[in-house]
């Protein structure tokens, strides 16, 4: 039986952890009922056969993309042969970077710098024919921490949704892979514990961290994304 899976590329803050649990939890709450296999890319874990494979999510990661990694490098081998097979794939913010970067784009650091707390994407009229976002509203609300972005798009991706940082905050690169650049596993709880986690060097950036925290959000439609995109699986 194929099973869906949660390719664990990075992890948070030790006291977030703590406190909140990690990626892959996050994920995994997202995903209500379905379960989810984690995969610990970072520690070294295999990466599953792709025929025993439902679906995959990428996670976020501290790391950057273009420092291409080995355990990077290798996700990006596995997505090109798993593109080839009409696997279904969710990026999210490294993930959808790693989606970009491994199908022919690039991803680097966004000329615009850091992006992060509760932002608003608006989402273009091709959502509206698209099998995931065909839900989304014109516009919401999201949760972004990030310096790199995806620069430049492979042929043949589409661009689902933007705001004034970033061109593509949601890109649909083949009929069955996505990538966000947002985090649609975070509440307002994990937002306003990354931002003060990284108050220091926010501070050091000309952002107010405080200010930043009041201005968190719920984000509800964002919040809803993972399980669409197991449900839509699921039903196929």
């Amino acid at each position: 039986m194929k099973k869906f899976y949660i390719f664990k590329v990075g992890e948070t803050f030790e006291a977030t952890k703590a406190e909140l649990g990690d990626f892959d939890t996050w994920v995994q709450r997202c995903a209500k009922e379905t379960e989810m296999v984690s995969v610990d890319v970072l520690r070294g874990e295999a990466l599953p056969a792709i025929e025993k494979v439902a679906g995959v999510i990428i996670t976020g990661s501290h790391a950057m993309v273009t420092d291409e990694l080995p355990w990077s490098l290798a996700v990006e081998a596995w997505v090109r042969e798993a593109a080839e097979q009409n696997v279904g794939i969710l990026g999210i913010c490294y993930g959808h970077q790693l989606l970009a970067k491994a199908l022919g784009g690039r991803s680097d650091y966004n000329p615009k710098g850091k992006e992060i707390g509760t932002v608003r994407v608006i989402s273009t009229p091709k959502a509206k024919s698209d099998p995931l976002f065909a839900h989304a509203p014109e516009s919401f609300d999201a949760n972004v921490t990030h310096m790199q972005s995806a620069l430049s798009l492979p042929k043949g991706a589409t661009v689902l949704g933007y705001n004034a940082h970033d061109a593509h905050q949601i890109v649909r690169f083949t009929t069955r892979i996505w990538g966000v650049q947002f985090h649609p596993e975070y509440d307002e709880t994990i937002m306003k514990y990354y931002i003060r986690e990284q108050a220091n060097e926010l501070e050091q950036m000309g952002f107010a961290s405080e200010v930043l925290i009041a201005d968190v959000k719920e984000t509800a439609y964002a919040n809803t994304l993972i399980g669409r995109f197991v449900g839509l699986l699921s039903d196929d």
